[in-house]
C-alpha cells in the first residue's frame, strides 16, 4: 500500500484558489443533504481545472515513494478541506472509503480509478469491481459514503495532480480514508 507523504496545510494561496474556497464555502454553507453538495460542489470546480494560476509550483511537486497530498485549505469549522494530491507514474492508493463525501478533479494528467461494491453472504463480505474509470484533465467526479469504495492510481506516464474536496477537516484528520479494504477480498 501507498500512503501519502502529508504536507502542513499551505500558507501561499493563489486568488484563483481564494475564489475556489468561497465558492465551496458558499454551497457547504447551504446545509445540503451529502450527495447533493458533491455534486454542487463539482460544478464550481471544474471551471478552475487545469487553469495555470490554480497552483504554485510548489503544490504540484510529488514525492518519489508516494503519492503527496498538500492540504490547500481546512475550514476553520471543519466543514470542508481542499487538498491538492499529486500522483509520480504508477503511485496508488490502497482501496478504501472516505470519511464524508468528497468531489476530485483532475488538474494535470489522469487518474484510473476502480469503484467496488462489498457484499456479504452473511458470513464473509467480499469486493466485487464495479467500473474502472479514467478521469483525465478538467474531469470532475463526486460521491457521499456509504458506496464509495474505490482504489486510484496515476497510469500515465506524467505527473498527475488532482484537487480533492472533502467534506471533513483533513488538516485534523491527516486524512479522508475511513477504511482500507484488504485486497484479498477483491472479486475480479
Amino acid at each position: 500500500m501507498s500512503t501519502p507523504a502529508a504536507a502542513p496545510v499551505v500558507t501561499t494561496v493563489t486568488a484563483r484558489l481564494a475564489r475556489l474556497v468561497e465558492e465551496v464555502r458558499d454551497v457547504v454553507d447551504r446545509g445540503l443533504p451529502p450527495d447533493l453538495t458533491a455534486y454542487l460542489v463539482g460544478e464550481r470546480l471544474a471551471p478552475h481545472l487545469g487553469a495555470p494560476d490554480l497552483l504554485t509550483a510548489r503544490q504540484c511537486e510529488g514525492d518519489p515513494d508516494h503519492y503527496r497530498q498538500h492540504i490547500l485549505h481546512a475550514e476553520p469549522d471543519g466543514g470542508f478541506s481542499i487538498v491538492a494530491l499529486v500522483w509520480l507514474p504508477g503511485q496508488r492508493t490502497a482501496i478504501h472509503d472516505h470519511v464524508a463525501w468528497c468531489v476530485t478533479g483532475v488538474h494535470q494528467g489522469e487518474e484510473h480509478e476502480r469503484r467496488y461494491r462489498l457484499v456479504s453472504d452473511g458470513v464473509a463480505a467480499r469486493l466485487v469491481a464495479t467500473q474502472d474509470v479514467v478521469n483525465r484533465q478538467g474531469e470532475v467526479c463526486g460521491f457521499a459514503p456509504p458506496g464509495d469504495i474505490h482504489r486510484v492510481w496515476n497510469g500515465g506516464d506524467g505527473t498527475a495532480v488532482s484537487l480533492h474536496i472533502y467534506g471533513a477537516d483533513i488538516s485534523r484528520l491527516g486524512s479522508s480514508v475511513r477504511r482500507v479494504y484488504d485486497h484479498r477480498t477483491e472479486e475480479r
